[in-house]
């Protein structure tokens, strides 16, 4: 069945989410009145009458972070305060390179690959910018070769983003479904695929971490997108933009993602 939902949601890319898909934070909204206008900033999940959706989240204290019980916990601090004499409010930030939705280059699991200078600043911006295919898969199991010899072969997305669906828990949950060695390496080699993308904090699952992030990254022509926000997206092909900092020394990045319907 999930096979033949895919497959129609190919025929029909163009529907658009609901935008009960896309909760609010709760430790983001905020309100303020001088007296006389009420000011209150409106944050957004899509774009353009619906048909930009950010599939990039929120920062906060209270998302998963790898192996936490605790989340990430607090990373923000006004550095200077208005409220305390200054003339500008200025933050400042410290938080790991592979925070929610974030980027792997080829130094994350290789170290000659780190050595060499493969960083995230030398990462292909065509790659991370381009038609990619959504693809709905179960999410209860790990993708397995099984898994990607029943996903059709694609000629014109060059990109895959797999729906999971479990970043919305403080601790870290070591059950998420990710790719097997053999479904890592089953996508290397059949599917021209340059992206790969998950909702969770890696495309591996927990067992074959290691594993898996090797396959991916070894041949250094694949990028690893995870944590990113897919709810209720339909599968289809989109336009996807992504934009990690451009980080010298860095083997993973922060980064805010678009899909365009």
């Amino acid at each position: 069945m999930k096979a033949l939902l895919f497959l129609v949601c190919l025929l029909f890319p163009f529907i658009t989410a609901s935008s009960v898909a896309y909760p609010s934070v709760p430790d983001c909204s905020s309100s303020f009145s001088d007296g006389g206008e009420d000011l209150q900033p409106l944050r957004r999940e899509t774009y353009g009458s619906g048909w930009i959706f950010d599939i990039s989240h929120r920062i906060t204290s209270e998302m998963p972070a790898w192996g936490s019980t605790d989340g990430l916990g607090p990373y923000l601090r006004l550095r200077t305060s208005m409220k305390n004499g200054s003339l500008a409010n200025s933050s400042e930030m410290k938080l790991p390179a592979h925070t929610r939705t974030h980027l792997d280059a080829p130094g994350h699991v290789f170290d000659h690959y780190f050595d060499a200078g493969f960083y995230v600043d030398s990462l292909d911006m065509k790659v991370l910018n381009g038609p990619a295919l959504l693809v709905d898969v179960p999410r209860d199991k790990n993708i397995t070769a099984f898994h990607v010899t029943v996903y059709p072969r694609m000629s014109v997305p060059k990109f895959c983003l797999f729906i999971r669906r479990l970043m919305y828990t403080k601790e870290f949950d070591t059950s998420y479904a990710g790719f097997t060695k053999d479904g890592a390496q089953r996508l290397v080699d059949n599917k021209d695929i340059k992206l790969v993308g998950v909702d969770y904090l890696a495309v591996a699952a927990y067992d074959d971490a290691i594993p898996s992030h090797l396959v991916f990254l070894e041949g250094r022509e694949i990028i690893l997108a995870e944590g990113l926000k897919l709810d209720d997206l339909p599968a289809g092909i989109y336009s996807v933009h992504c934009l990690p900092l451009r980080l010298v020394r860095a083997e993973g990045s922060p980064m805010r993602c678009i899909l365009i319907n």
